[in-house]
């Protein structure tokens, strides 16, 4: 038997905190349970049950908010120091049934199934499709026989609509898109299910009259890139349901495109994480510094502004530039960046989103200076380690995330 497309599965460990929390106290089990901070405090909701989530408490609001929709929940400050041993647990199961994984977060991985079907056939499967799809089944089932933890998975011929097929199969179930079958499956789903649509855009998107996949995939492609910008051409892909089936590598190795001496554009890099601490978030911040000037170094160039991106869990969004002398260097760019956050942080808000964006790029050539002393020999030494053994190899003491910093 012969895989006749890509089978990229993506597999959701379901409400992971709540569940985890549930195993530590099963007296919690069937009842409304919001993880994220202590009833009416300050923090974000991390996970929230099934049984709260009628009242309308989401992932990712205020526990301010959540207090005020359901106040007869329980509130969990959460296990910090179990959920990542739960992981990795999940992991090594995922891990026997494919040599290919890639972790998206800490509850969450893409794998891929291509050109197993051979391997997982029983005579009872009337097709490839159902091979793949037993064995998934099989997989949740192990995930929650060994560790009690439910789990839901998409099985399509695109990460991204895998992901779509994954929370569509919640709660605990497993579902399968044929190929061919992509866009008839999106085209009555509103425009939030798709990966990469957020409430702003959505807003947008409403504004111009499109609510569902099935509009988006038909709109003008001019209205999808004034809308989405330079992602557009991907968002409206993706709508169709053609997506890419390349698992890639695992983060923070993001699929960049630094072609050496390009100029042209910004080099930008960002991060979606649960903050508990200022700490957490100026770790962020020297793990986004380093990115970008690792990728400039890599292009071969110096910046002189560098823009500061701030998302609130409300979801309120400002920026920050500053206009420097030409660098690369992730120590003198932390140094501002780390200036520009103090000065534009709320303390009475928790943060939802980081980004750090270079910009007027320029070639070694047209700076004044052409060495930063050793600083920049310090740059060289650790792309030298990385190049060696990996991105992940060397990494600043501010980058380090401090403990019981949460998920990615």
């Amino acid at each position: 038997m012969i895989a006749s497309a890509p089978r990229i599965c993506c597999l959701d460990l379901d409400t992971f905190f709540v569940s985890v929390e549930r195993l530590l106290d099963p007296s919690l089990i069937g009842r409304p349970v919001i993880v994220g901070g202590k009833k009416g405090g300050s923090g974000v909701v991390t996970a929230a049950s099934y049984e709260v989530r009628e009242y309308g408490v989401r992932s990712g609001m205020s526990i301010a908010e959540a207090t005020a929709l359901a106040p007869r929940a329980i509130f969990l400050l959460g296990s910090h120091g179990v959920y990542s041993k739960y992981s990795k647990k999940a992991r090594s199961i995922i891990e026997r049934y494919s040599p290919r994984v890639q972790a998206a977060s800490i509850d969450e991985a893409y794998i891929d199934f291509r050109g197993c079907e051979r391997m997982y056939h029983e005579p009872q499967d009337r097709s490839n499709d159902e091979t793949i799809r037993r064995t998934v089944c099989e997989l949740t089932g192990a995930i929650l026989m060994e560790l009690g933890l439910p789990a839901s998975a998409g099985i399509a011929t695109s990460k991204s609509m895998a992901k779509v097929a994954s929370g569509l199969a919640k709660p605990e179930g497993v579902l399968l898109v044929e190929a061919g079958a992509e866009a008839a499956t999106l085209s009555p789903l509103g425009v939030r299910k798709l990966p990469g649509v957020g409430p702003v855009h959505e807003e947008k998107l409403v504004r111009a009259g499109i609510t569902t996949l099935g509009e988006l995939a038909n709109a003008p492609e001019d209205l999808i890139r004034h809308i989405f910008g330079a992602y557009g051409t991907n968002i409206h892909l993706s709508a169709r349901g053609i997506g890419n089936a390349d698992l890639g590598r695992e983060r923070p190795a993001f699929r960049e495109h630094d072609p050496r001496g390009q100029r042209m554009g910004s080099i930008s890099n960002e991060r979606t994480f649960r903050e508990r601490s200022s700490r957490v978030s100026e770790s962020v911040l020297s793990s986004l510094c380093e990115r970008v000037c690792w990728r400039a170094r890599k292009r071969g160039v110096k910046a002189r502004t560098v823009t500061l991106k701030l998302r609130y869990s409300d979801f309120h969004t400002l920026t920050r530039a500053h206009t420097m002398a030409p660098t690369h260097c992730e120590a003198k760019l932390y140094r501002v960046v780390r200036t520009l956050y103090r000065q534009a942080r709320k303390k009475d808000r928790s943060i939802r989103l980081l980004g750090v964006a270079l910009s007027k790029l320029c070639s070694y050539d047209e700076q004044l200076v052409l060495f930063d002393g050793d600083s920049e020999e310090r740059c060289g030494a650790v792309d030298s380690v990385r190049e060696m053994f990996g991105y992940d190899a060397v990494h600043f003491a501010t980058t380090m995330r401090p403990e019981g910093s949460g998920p990615g």
